[in-house]
């Protein structure tokens, strides 16, 4: 079974307007949470993603921090644009 991102919801955990570096604490539909680090200049680029340890790994199930969303940047990059302009 293929890893899916899904966000089901979006916060504003920091922004520097300065810098052009923004925060956001996403939801996924399995209730893990992640930190996305992004930067507009002038359009969206997702540099990163972090775990909140809320709940183990979905795809690799460690309870501690690992590179497995570093793969999957890219769907998670997309689905974050497209949650983000059903918002605007």
């Amino acid at each position: 079974m293929a890893f899916n991102p899904k966000i089901t919801d979006i916060q504003v955990s920091d922004s520097n307007e300065k810098t052009k570096l923004y925060q956001y604490v996403v939801t996924l539909a399995d209730k893990s949470k992640y930190r996305l680090f992004l930067s507009k200049n002038p359009d969206w680029t997702l540099n990163s993603a972090n775990r909140l340890l809320n709940i183990p790994c979905p795809m690799c199930r460690k309870d501690y921090y690992c590179k497995c969303m570093d793969k999957h940047l890219p769907q998670l990059e997309s689905e974050f644009l497209s949650k983000l302009g059903e918002q605007a």
